[in-house]
């Protein structure tokens, strides 16, 4: 084994590094319950405990952040038990789908599948199933250096990944929060920490609140307002990017009133009406271009997105090629673009009386 290997595998305590708890053993100080009641997660003889009566899509996020890091915890199963860590996380949507997560499962299959204890579920199986499932506690590993993911269970390698090289993972979020799944069975976490990895990414922030409108230029006459860390948008008109990209990654949360009407602009000319490219946002199944399509180009496979609830976004564009992922999925994917010059990115209203709301904008240049 070359030492560089030797080096990432090493526990942090052997490279004099201490990791950041992230549990104190007694409260839930530094975690948020998302998409159930205050009682689906709680603490009791120093662990978290999920509550039976908290079901799916409850789960327990992080307060902050996290790109790259290694990560553990331990776990305690009896009889049937199923949950699940979250990793890069987005604080709404679909974390399975738009982040990674890994299956906690109580059985040991003599058959590794991609649900098993271990999996990147429902993507990859591990190498082995060691999970012990009869009333005992069990180690939970996994360092995230992007693209490397690797997982151990109870002190033994399950997964060892190239995230960049499996067309189902390549394009997950690269950070988010750290989360528990809540299915409803009274599993258990303890002896939580992490210890932080270098970032790998620079994002531009485009909107984070009021402040940041500065990096904006409006085109007619759309009512743009500022609620907080939300910019909604009514009527006819665009918000245009002083910068501009020519290659790039794009992100946000998007919110709507029932069938709005919107887009995201990219490699536009000065005014809106100069060439452009458009992903459209407009949640009728039935449309020509519904959310996600490259309107006059390529429709979308209708993505899974309710009335006036967030969603994560993401347009991936390089060179002649963009990539379209709406709450998880990819839905539009698209290798024949003409234009290929940098120009400002514009967000677009497009109809009076049916708003639609952006937050955590921001973008990197990619190479």
């Amino acid at each position: 084994m070359q030492r560089r290997e030797f080096l990432a595998l090493a526990p942090a305590a052997a490279l004099g590094q201490t990791p950041e708890k992230l549990f104190d053993g007694a409260t839930l100080n530094g975690w948020t319950i998302e998409e159930g009641p205050q009682s689906a997660f709680y603490v009791q003889d120093g662990s978290i405990v999920v509550h039976e009566g908290s079901n799916f899509p409850a789960w327990l996020r992080s307060n902050r952040r996290f790109e790259n890091f290694d990560f553990r915890c331990e776990f305690f199963v009896r009889g049937w038990m199923n949950s699940g860590l979250f990793l890069s996380a987005p604080r709404h949507g679909r974390a399975t789908e738009a982040g990674l997560k890994i299956n906690i499962f109580h059985k040991a299959e003599p058959q590794p599948l991609a649900e098993s204890m271990g999996a990147v579920f429902p993507v990859v199986a591990p190498r082995k199933v060691n999970v012990r499932g009869n009333g005992q506690w069990n180690t939970l590993r996994v360092r995230l250096d992007w693209p490397s993911l690797q997982v151990w269970v109870n002190e033994e390698l399950v997964q060892d990944l190239n995230c960049d090289h499996i067309p189902e993972l390549r394009h997950r979020l690269r950070d988010g929060y750290i989360g528990f799944e809540s299915l409803s069975y009274p599993i258990r976490f303890r002896n939580i920490s992490i210890e932080t990895l270098p970032s790998k990414l620079h994002w531009d922030h485009l909107y984070r609140g009021p402040a940041d409108l500065a990096q904006w230029v409006p085109h007619e006459k759309a009512k743009w307002e500022t609620l907080g860390e939300a910019l909604r948008a009514d009527g006819l008109g665009y918000l245009a990017t002083r910068k501009q990209y020519r290659d790039f990654e794009f992100q946000c949360y998007i919110r709507h009133s029932k069938h709005s009407n919107g887009g995201i602009l990219f490699r536009c000319g000065p005014e809106p009406r100069d060439p452009h490219y458009e992903i459209q946002l407009h949640d009728v199944e039935g449309a020509v271009y519904p959310t996600g399509s490259l309107y006059g180009y390529q429709r979308a496979r209708y993505p899974r997105v309710e009335p006036e609830q967030w969603y994560p976004f993401q347009l991936i564009v390089r060179y002649r090629t963009c990539i379209v992922r709406v709450n998880g999925d990819t839905v539009a994917e698209y290798d024949k673009l003409e234009r290929t010059g940098a120009g400002p990115l514009m967000l677009q209203a497009h109809q009076t009386g049916r708003w639609i709301e952006y937050k955590e904008i921001r973008v990197r240049e990619l190479a």
